[in-house]
């Protein structure tokens, strides 16, 4: 079994955050009313993509309704249709939707991770949850060894993306990459780490994102992977 996949399994197993697993196993058996018919994921979620990927997206966690229902990240919500929209016109996905995991989409030197792998109430995970997941992204980093561009999708994701990179041994960047949208970091291990805001609905139906300023993003990674 691939190391990759034997990290899946464990995180798909962890217990380790009791308001997580009581929350997500609450959203799992009380349902929206569109899913009632949805057997809901109600666990962990683990990342997905290519093992040889040269671009990592790192998110926030799993929607409720989303990874949370269907067991994959960033699939079945509107953040999701944004993402691999964007992935597939860029050519890493073979396809512009997700909605279960049985669907055929296949990441293409992509890969997708998040900071914390339950779904957490109201959206924000406790400094206690962040420290407790973050060993599975720390366990991604080192098993992605082809990585050469990172997109983090909102602020939180890239502080916990460059506190993951400190706590691995790389030095700390100087001057330290500040957060906005479409800002490009090159860091000294190699890596280009791009920022977005995160596709969530407060932020596209609000128009601070819109769908021109995401693609950009995922236009510059993929000009920058094509280089290396």
């Amino acid at each position: 079994m691939h190391a990759l996949d034997v990290l899946n399994d464990h995180i798909t197993h962890c217990r380790r955050c009791p308001r997580l697993v009581a929350h997500r196993e609450h959203v799992a058996r009380t349902k929206r009313r569109q899913y009632r018919d949805w057997t809901y994921w109600g666990r962990p979620v683990p990342g997905f993509g290519d093992r040889q990927a040269a671009l990592l997206v790192v998110g926030l966690a799993p929607a409720a309704h989303g990874g949370n229902r269907t067991g994959r990240v960033f699939t079945g919500d509107r953040s999701g249709d944004w993402l691999y929209a964007a992935l597939h016109r860029y050519g890493f996905a073979n396809q512009a939707r997700s909605e279960n995991r049985e669907d055929g989409l296949a990441l293409k030197g992509c890969y997708i991770a998040a900071a914390v792998r339950c779904a957490p109430p109201g959206n924000k995970p406790t400094p206690a949850e962040f420290d407790a997941c973050r060993e599975y992204l720390l366990g991604e980093l080192r098993l992605l060894k082809k990585v050469r561009v990172v997109i983090a999708l909102g602020k939180i994701a890239f502080d916990q993306y460059l506190k993951a990179c400190r706590i691995l041994g790389h030095p700390r960047p100087s001057p330290a990459p500040r957060f906005h949208h479409a800002a490009v970091a090159r860091l000294s291990w190699g890596v280009t780490l791009l920022s977005s805001y995160h596709p969530s609905q407060q932020n596209t139906f609000t128009g601070k994102l819109t769908p021109a300023m995401f693609r950009h993003v995922f236009k510059l990674a993929r000009s920058i992977v094509d280089r290396v």
